[in-house]
């Protein structure tokens, strides 16, 4: 078993410092770095790209909606086109800090209401996949099976990065418990070893009501935005590993 750990991280801006990004990188795999919209900055992304580079990390590109007040999880109504060109915008800003450091982009993944909308709605979806499509072919879209953003990533040609969260919770139509509801956080990395092992395994993820639900993974997201949340990455990752699992950057094998 092959799977990739991705983790969102980039996420400070001016002076504010978000997240133990330097603790966090050595534990995954892969890393979606925040692009200026929902968080980050240039001395951010110019930060995170070189301490990615120095741990082996696999950088992609995490594009949001305009909305640092709130952190890019308020939806903002956008035909398109503009979500065309604020993903082509982001992509292209964190492009410049890794050819500055010699480091190859390897995915996309949309963040927070951007990234919720890209799922359920086609033309967010396509305006998202256009932009990874323009700007290069050859990059990763990280998309959830049976959901509008996997399906046009497929329908125009990318390679598309299976994602499950561990540590999160599902309904039984397949989604993300919100996160207002008690029951919508792992918060045991056993419990979420078990839920990524299940996917592996058998293809289904068992939702909040007890029904299994189909899942495919490629990459596993989990958060890494505080000391206690690095402890729980640490400890995931070692358990799948005790498992048989071998974590890899997903461009290693997709």
């Amino acid at each position: 078993m092959t799977i990739d750990l991705n983790c969102d991280l980039g996420e400070s801006y001016g002076i504010y410092t978000l997240g133990v990004d330097q603790k966090v990188l050595p534990l995954v795999s892969s890393v979606n770095v925040a692009c200026g919209g929902h968080a980050g900055d240039s001395a951010v992304m110019a930060r995170t790209v070189a301490l990615a580079k120095q741990y082996g990390t696999a950088v992609g590109a995490h594009p949001g909606f305009w909305d640092k007040e709130g952190f890019g999880r308020r939806y903002i109504a956008m035909e398109e086109e503009e979500i065309y060109q604020l993903c082509l915008y982001q992509i292209g800003a964190l492009h410049a800090f890794c050819c500055a450091e010699g480091v190859q982009m390897q995915h996309v993944k949309p963040h927070g209401a951007l990234y919720n909308a890209a799922l359920r709605d086609p033309a967010a979806a396509r305006g998202m996949v256009r932009a990874v499509k323009d700007f290069s072919e050859h990059l990763l879209l990280f998309a959830p099976v049976h959901t509008e953003l996997e399906a046009a990533g497929e329908r125009y040609g990318l390679k598309v990065a299976k994602e499950v969260f561990a540590d999160r919770t599902y309904t039984a139509e397949g989604t993300l418990t919100p996160r207002t509801e008690k029951n919508a956080f792992i918060y045991e990395p056993e419990e979420a070893a078990a839920q990524v092992l299940d996917v592996l395994q058998k293809g289904a993820v068992k939702a909040v009501d007890g029904t299994a639900v189909s899942m495919e993974a490629d990459t596993i997201c989990v958060h890494g935005d505080n000391e206690q949340a690095v402890l729980f990455i640490q400890h995931l990752r070692e358990w799948l590993e005790y498992r048989g699992a071998s974590v890899q950057a997903a461009g290693e094998f997709i």
